[in-house]
C-alpha cells in the first residue's frame, strides 16, 4: 500500500511539472473543457432552482411536503372545540375565512369583495355585496344582494384567513416587511393583522382610517397592521391574516351553518367551508399527528357534528413533480454531456500531441526502470489535474453567475432571494471534470505506456 502511494505521489508530482512546463497547451485544454463542465454545473443548479421554485408555489397554497389537510364540518361548536383541542399543540394549525373591512364604516370599499387594486385583476374579487345561499344538497354559492349600495368611501375590504396556531409552519409565506403574528401572547382587543402584498399596495396608495369591521359583527375595532407577506397570490386578491381568537372578540366564532337554514333534517353537512364569519374550515396537520385528528373527531361527534364525511388529504408535491423534474434533468444533462464531449476531444487531441513530442522522454524513463503502470499514471495525472483545475474555475464562474442571477431575478422569482449556490452542482462539476480528464487522457496514457525502450536508442 505504501509503495503504491509513493508511485501515485510521484506521478502527481511529475504530472504537475508537465502542466507547468506546457502552460499554453494546458490552457487550451482547459478552455475546451470549461464550457462542458460549466454546462453540467448550470444544469444541476438550474434543476435545483426549478424544483425549489415549483415547490415554493405549491407550498404557499397547499402546504409543505407531507402536510395533511383535515376538513372540518360546519357546526356551531366547531371553532370552540378546535381551539380547545389545539391549544398549545405543536405541528397543527386550524384556519377559516371571512371578510373584514378597514376604513370608513357604512361605505362601499374601494375594492369590493377583496378584489385586486390592479385593474388587470380587479374582476377576480367580484363587486357589490354577496350573501351565502345553500340548496337542499348542501351546495353553497355566493348570491349578490339586490340593494342600493352605499357611497364609496375610504375603506378597503380584505379576504381574511383566521388562524389557530401558526399557519406559516405549513405555508412558508415570505416576510416582506414588519413581523408575523405573535401566537404566544394573550389575545388582544386590538387585532394584529398581516397583509399580503396586494392589500399592502392598497393601503400604500390610499389614506384609510384605522377602523375595522368584521362581517357579521356589530361593533368595530381598532386594528394593528404589523407586517406584510408574500403569500403567492401576487396582485390577484387583497388578503389579510389574523388570529382567530382576536377576531372572535368582535364577531361570533361560528355562525349557524347555512345549510341548516335552507335544508331539511338529514341534509348533508358541509365540510371544508367556512361559515363566512370567521369560523374554522380546515386543519393542517404535520406527519405523526394522528392522535390529534382522532381526538378532534371524537369531540366533534360528541357535540353532534357530522363527522362521517370528514376527509383528509396529504400534500406530496415532490412525488407529483418527481417524474417531470427527472425528465427535464435528463434532457438538459444530455445536452450538457454533448458539450462536455467536445472538451474531452480537446483534451484527447492535446494529450496525443504531447505524447508524440515526449516519446524520447518516456522511452528513457522506461530504460531506467519506470514501469508501464507508472507512465500511465503520469499521463493520466496531467489530464486529471487539468480536469480538476477546470472544474474549480467553472464552479467559481457558476457561483458568481448564480449570485448575479439571484440579484437580478429575485423580484420576479422570490424563491431565488433565499437560495444560495447549490453545492451539489459544484460536486457534479468536480466529477464531470475528473471524468473528462480520465476519458481524454486514457488513450494518450496507454500510448505512452506502449512506447518501446528501443526508441531511446534511435534517438
Amino acid at each position: 500500500m505504501i509503495r503504491m502511494s509513493g508511485k501515485f505521489r510521484s506521478s502527481l508530482i511529475i504530472g504537475g511539472q508537465g502542466i507547468r512546463a506546457r502552460k499554453l497547451r494546458t490552457l487550451l485544454s482547459m478552455v475546451s473543457l470549461f464550457l462542458g463542465v460549466l454546462a453540467v454545473i448550470a444544469v444541476q443548479a438550474g434543476g435545483q432552482v426549478a424544483e425549489k421554485a415549483m415547490l415554493a408555489d405549491i407550498e404557499l397554497q397547499r402546504g409543505i411536503d407531507g402536510t395533511e389537510s383535515l376538513y372540518l364540518p360546519q357546526h356551531e361548536k366547531t371553532s370552540q372545540i378546535v381551539q380547545e383541542t389545539l391549544q398549545g399543540k405543536k405541528g397543527v394549525s386550524a384556519f377559516g375565512s371571512t371578510q373584514i373591512t378597514i376604513g370608513e364604516p357604512n361605505t362601499t370599499p374601494l375594492n369590493p369583495g377583496g378584489s385586486s387594486f390592479d385593474p388587470r385583476y380587479s374582476s377576480f374579487g367580484g363587486s357589490g355585496r354577496y350573501t351565502t345561499v345553500c340548496d337542499a344538497s348542501g351546495m353553497c354559492y355566493g348570491k349578490p344582494v339586490d340593494e342600493k349600495q352605499p357611497p364609496k368611501g375610504a375603506a378597503i375590504e380584505l379576504r381574511t384567513t383566521t388562524m389557530i396556531g401558526d399557519i406559516r409552519q405549513f405555508r412558508p409565506f415570505r416576510l416582506v416587511s414588519g413581523q408575523w403574528l405573535d401566537f404566544d401572547s394573550a389575545p388582544s382587543m386590538s387585532p394584529q393583522i398581516v397583509l399580503n402584498t396586494a392589500a399592502a399596495e392598497g393601503f400604500k396608495n390610499n389614506k384609510i382610517p384605522a377602523e375595522l369591521h368584521v362581517q357579521g359583527g356589530t361593533k368595530n375595532a381598532t386594528p394593528r397592521i404589523v407586517g406584510v407577506v408574500d403569500d403567492g397570490q401576487g396582485a390577484y386578491s387583497a388578503t389579510a391574516y389574523v388570529r382567530a381568537d382576536e377576531l372572535q372578540n368582535w364577531a361570533p366564532a361560528e355562525a349557524k351553518p347555512p345549510a341548516a337554514a335552507g335544508a331539511g333534517k338529514g341534509a348533508p353537512a358541509n365540510f371544508g367551508r367556512s361559515s363566512g364569519s370567521g369560523g374554522l374550515s380546515s386543519v393542517f396537520l404535520a406527519p405523526g399527528s394522528e392522535g390529534i385528528k382522532q381526538t378532534l373527531k371524537a369531540r366533534l361527534a360528541a357535540a353532534g357534528a357530522e363527522v362521517d364525511g370528514m376527509s383528509s388529504q396529504r400534500t406530496n408535491p415532490k412525488k407529483q413533480m418527481e417524474s417531470m423534474l427527472n425528465l427535464m434533468k435528463i434532457i438538459f444533462l444530455a445536452m450538457a454531456s454533448l458539450v462536455l464531449l467536445i472538451g474531452v476531444a480537446g483534451i484527447l487531441n492535446v494529450g496525443l500531441a504531447t505524447v508524440g513530442e515526449r516519446v524520447e522522454e518516456f522511452a528513457l524513463r522506461r530504460a531506467v526502470g519506470t514501469s508501464r503502470m507508472l507512465l500511465t499514471f503520469i499521463v493520466l495525472s496531467e489530464t486529471l489535474l487539468t480536469g480538476l483545475l477546470t472544474a474549480l474555475a467553472a464552479i467559481g464562474a457558476g457561483v458568481i453567475g448564480f449570485e448575479v442571477a439571484a440579484m437580478m431575478l429575485s423580484g420576479k422569482l422570490p424563491a431565488l432571494a433565499d437560495m444560495s449556490f447549490p453545492w451539489e452542482a459544484g460536486m457534479a462539476g468536480v466529477i464531470a471534470g475528473l471524468v473528462a480528464g480520465l476519458l481524454g487522457g486514457l488513450i494518450p496514457a496507454i500510448r505512452a505506456a506502449r512506447i518501446p525502450i528501443s526508441t531511446v536508442m534511435r534517438a
